[in-house]
């Protein structure tokens, strides 16, 4: 058996055809009607896949397949066998489907034959990802981790054939009409496999795009068709992902859908094409080979609708075609002076007979790919630059504060090869506000040696040319460089440039956004929020530990009544009793903190010892004003819900901030000149690994908070609160599967992000008991009737094992996984009960430093990632949260003015923003600093911490020394110290 994934070329055509594939990040709305009617049918192709016809399909294959539905029979038999358990146990690990990665004395090997089958294009085969699942069923010593559901989830669902996870996969795929793994849409139709073949493998593509092993791009592909979300990949596949990060999987699925949308949109313009008579044996071969948009966009321009058409063309209309392959093919045949036409615009003269033909060699030699990969390949050798210049236009007549803004790039010129992601989109951005101009420059070696190289090599006459043709083929290469490559080359080097520039912005918005929600919340303390405002006032809300609103107020602290709601402000927070102040940093919030850092130092609010922090208020009025705060706070005023959230912000930052849209959260770089569909997709996805990752307790989690869980949305979150509500709280996983529209697929990926708290449960669960039985004492035989009328509303009844609760579900164990977890307990001699005790850590520690961790997965039939992760489960303590690792908010007594820095001042800030030019620090004096990257060396960063992304993030502590301090251009320039 081979556990590597094997592809060919053909392989590239796959994905077309899943009704599915395209949630891209890239999707345009403009596709035409042809192509909406050429996908409609392909939720058949999902459905399609019945082992009996595939059976008629291919007689050849008859016993295998009988063979394959006896051992999926057998194990259907054994599964049952093992259901009945105290504790929810998933099936054994053997029935899982196996996808790993090779072992290490098998790489070469496998390495050896993926390059055998990429030179084997027409080879039919069984996709690897099927035949790997069928022979795990074979052998049910290998150890695998990949997970469908127990047996029993099935026979809740009306269709099977949408949820095949007890029997082979295979069968979905392996057919004669779609070797490789390609659905059909019907068995007897080869059409899909003409229309979406491209002419590059798929697998290769994206592993040379994002420099991730072909193994595991071709393992992702199918992870991500099977509609297995990041979070759920990242934590429980890492075996088939080579532990690769969520960023990674990200840009992964980002470059992957890139690459859909290029082969649907080239399939999608050869039909249209073919339509209309223009689809030539070149044409058809030039957008195979079409692997971006930009390359797409050059071939098929001309041949758009409403387009005047080349010159290329108006000079083939004109009967030009056969002269000009004459002179590359048979030069002393051809006579020029025969094409003339004096009544016939074009074919007037000999001259207009040169131009025409020249046109057409123009036109062939800057649409090969032969050609274009050779200037492609001279232009990675020399040394091109992008220029900006400011704009004479703008010079004259624009807004002289927007002009000093570009002040860097009004006489700038930087090396393509080195030009920081920063610098293009700031030069973007000046030449949208018609502020700058901007060009590529391509030295004039590059053309020189092009030139000779197309006509002395490529283009070389196969006979001896005339002087005047030679003039003729000359000219045309020049031509050709001049007027149709050297523009696209520009065009790609930009959209080279920008995209990538974009997508560096996009992801530093999303590290520094998981930052930012990853702030370790302040537990146990009563706040007062603080929406500072002048006019207005200041918005004050106090909250308790349990995050519940105690009192909302308004004091006027600016407009000469500071020291009369001094004493308000001192009286509520002895009457709460509380001693932290949170203060947003909106409009007046220096003014409020030298207030509030003001009284701290009297000593004016002893015997309470206060302390405040700054925290960011972006998107908080937003919010105010949302339906979702209004229905969460209806009796309060917007300008007070804003205080709340505030506050809440400190109290538990995740929570809050995930009520908010990502984008208004503002730790971004250029975050509105990037495409807004890649940052919210990017920002959601984000969102969803830190909440998933965090865990939420599933019986006292909010709506917003749940939504946010790989693998559910809206209207699940929504079903699983009305469930709660309707039948109380949730005792184990396994009562998921109750709540309507969470089918197998979606249990899988929420179930172990899931938490219970135990202690509540048990108290339930007792409870419960009690009120049972004082009630059966209640009960006499005359009420039998009315229990049986209410046994007959349960629309799903469920075992008494069902509603048992079940110590691992307040771990990060899968259920999938939980067979193996208490064979592990087994091993170790360990209680459930114990789980996160110190005795169940010492057991743990006994048992991997005698056996090793790659013993105790071998005797157990697991993975060491698997192992690893049961193990973190049972050791980490209850109410065990991943957040503790970051930084606390920055709490102050005392206040520092912009006017009292000098050069030397060392002072503690916290990070605010993390650009790829530097970072922003928040040192106290309402202005932040930048530390710029040239500072921040891997010496100075935290050896302690797991450093995620950059050296720095939003919400670290630092320590700094200011460097200058330029206050007419209110701008600080620090150097870092030492991370806190």
């Amino acid at each position: 058996m081979t556990s590597l994934p094997r592809r060919v070329k053909s392989e590239a055509k796959s994905f077309t055809s899943e009704d599915d594939e395209l949630p891209s990040f890239l999707n345009s709305s403009s596709e035409s009607e042809e192509e909406e009617e050429e996908w409609e049918p392909k939720s058949k192709a999902a459905k399609r896949p019945r082992l009996p016809k595939k059976n008629e399909a291919k007689p050849k294959k008859v016993a295998a397949s009988r063979s394959a539905v006896a051992r999926k029979k057998t194990k259907k038999i054994a599964i049952k066998e093992e259901m009945d358990v105290s504790l929810p146990i998933a099936p054994a690990e053997d029935s899982k489907a196996q996808l790993q990665k090779p072992k290490e004395e098998d790489v070469g090997n496998k390495l050896k034959t993926l390059n055998q089958m990429s030179a084997k294009p027409k080879k039919k085969e069984v996709n690897s990802f099927q035949g790997m699942n069928v022979n795990s069923l074979e052998s049910e010593e290998k150890p695998s981790t990949s997970a469908p559901v127990v047996e029993n989830q099935v026979k809740h669902e009306k269709s099977e054939e949408d949820f095949a996870f007890d029997e082979p996969p295979f069968k979905k795929m392996k057919s004669t009409t779609s070797p490789e793994g390609k659905p059909v849409k019907n068995l007897g139709g080869n059409k899909v496999k003409e229309e979406f073949e491209m002419n590059w493998d798929i697998v290769q593509v994206l592993s040379e795009r994002t420099n991730v092993e072909p193994w595991v791009c071709a393992n992702l592909i199918r992870l991500f068709r099977e509609e297995n979300t990041i979070p759920f990949i990242a934590r429980y596949r890492k075996e088939l992902i080579n532990n690769l990060e969520a960023d990674a999987l990200r840009e992964v699925q980002q470059t992957l859908e890139e690459l859909r949308t290029v082969a649907k949109k080239t399939h999608t313009m050869m039909q249209k094409l073919k339509k209309e008579g223009k689809l030539s044996g070149c044409l058809f071969t030039a957008l195979l080979n079409c692997k971006t948009l930009e390359e797409l966009d050059h071939v098929t321009t001309p041949y758009k609708t409403g387009s005047k058409g080349t010159k290329a063309q108006r000079a083939k209309q004109l009967g030009l075609e056969p002269a000009a392959l004459s002179l590359l093919q048979s030069p002393m045949e051809l006579n020029l002076f025969s094409y003339i036409r004096p009544n016939t615009k074009g074919l007037a003269n000999i001259q207009e007979v040169e131009a025409g033909v020249q046109h057409i060699l123009a036109d062939i030699f800057a649409k090969d790919k032969d050609t274009l990969d050779f200037i492609r390949k001279l232009c990675q050798q020399r040394y091109i630059c992008i220029q900006s210049a400011l704009a004479k236009v703008s010079s004259k007549n624009g807004n002289e504060k927007d002009i000093d803004k570009f002040q860097l790039y009004h006489e700038f010129s930087c090396n393509i090869k080195n030009i920081q992601h920063h610098q293009i989109l700031a030069i973007n951005r000046g030449e949208n506000l018609k502020i700058l101009t901007v060009k590529v420059n391509i030295p004039d070696g590059v053309k020189n040696e092009f030139c000779w190289w197309c006509v002395n090599e490529r283009w070389r006459p196969k006979q001896f040319l005339k002087p005047e043709l030679m003039r003729i083929l000359r000219n045309s290469v020049e031509d050709a460089y001049k007027r149709l490559i050297y523009p696209l080359l520009c065009r790609e080097f930009r959209s080279k440039l920008t995209s990538d520039a974009e997508k560096e912005s996009v992801m530093m918005f999303g590290r520094n956004l998981r930052q930012l929600l990853l702030t370790s919340p302040v537990r146990g303390r009563t706040l007062m929020g603080v929406d500072p405002g002048y006019k207005h006032g200041c918005k004050l809300a106090i909250i308790s530990p349990t995050s519940q609103i105690l009192h909302t107020d308004i004091v006027y602290l600016h407009s000469g009544q500071g020291f009369r709601e001094a004493e308000k402000i001192k009286r509520l927070l002895l009457q709460f009793n509380c001693s932290t102040v949170v203060i947003g940093n909106g409009t007046a919030c220096r003014e409020t903190e030298a207030y509030f850092a003001d009284l701290i130092m009297k000593k004016y609010f002893a015997p309470l010892d206060v302390v405040y922090c700054i925290v960011s208020e972006a998107g908080a009025s937003i919010y105010s004003v949302s339906p979702e705060a209004s229905k969460e706070m209806p009796d309060l005023d917007p300008n007070l819900r804003s205080a709340v959230s505030i506050a809440r912000r400190v109290q538990d930052p995740l929570a809050e901030l995930v009520k908010i849209e990502p984008k208004h959260i503002g730790v971004g770089m250029y975050q509105h000149d990037v495409s807004q569909t890649l940052l919210k997709a990017t920002l959601d996805s984000v969102v969803e690994e830190c909440v998933s990752f965090v865990g939420v307790d599933i019986n006292i989690c909010s709506e917003i908070l749940l939504r946010h869980i790989a693998g559910l949305n809206t209207t699940r979150a929504r079903n699983i609160i009305e469930w709660r509500e309707k039948n109380g709280p949730f005792i184990n996983r396994e009562q998921l599967k109750e709540v309507k529209g969470l089918g197998p697929k979606t249990f899988q990926q929420c179930a172990g992000f899931i938490r219970f708290n135990q202690d509540y449960i048990k108290t339930f669960c007792s409870n419960k008991k009690a009120q049972l039985g004082s009630h059966a004492l209640l009960t006499k035989a005359g009420t039998q009737v009315t229990n049986e009328k209410q046994g007959k509303k349960k629309s799903k009844p469920t075992p008494s094992a069902s509603y048992q609760p079940n110590p691992l579900d307040q771990t990060c164990i899968h259920p999938e996984s939980y067979n193996i977890a208490m064979r592990f307990l087994s091993f170790i001699g360990g209680n459930p009960n114990d789980i996160g005790k110190s005795d169940m850590q010492q057991k743990v520690n006994a048992v991997i430093q005698k056996e090793g961790l790659e013993g105790t997965a071998k005797s157990l039939n697991t993975t060491v990632h698997t192992l690893e992760l049961i193990i973190d489960g049972l050791t980490q303590p209850e109410g065990f949260d991943i957040r503790t690792d970051f930084d606390k908010p920055d709490f102050k007594r005392s206040i520092v003015c912009f006017e009292d820095l000098s050069v030397g001042t060392v002072l503690t800030g916290k990070v605010e923003n993390a650009t790829p030019f530097g970072v922003f620090v928040d040192i106290g004096v309402g202005k932040a600093g930048l530390i710029p990257v040239r500072n921040i060396t891997e010496a100075k960063l935290s050896k302690v911490k797991k450093r995620r992304s950059l050296g720095l993030g939003p919400g670290e502590r630092v320590e700094v020394k200011v460097l200058n301090v330029d206050i007419p251009r209110l701008r600080i320039t620090l150097d870092l110290i030492r991370v806190l």
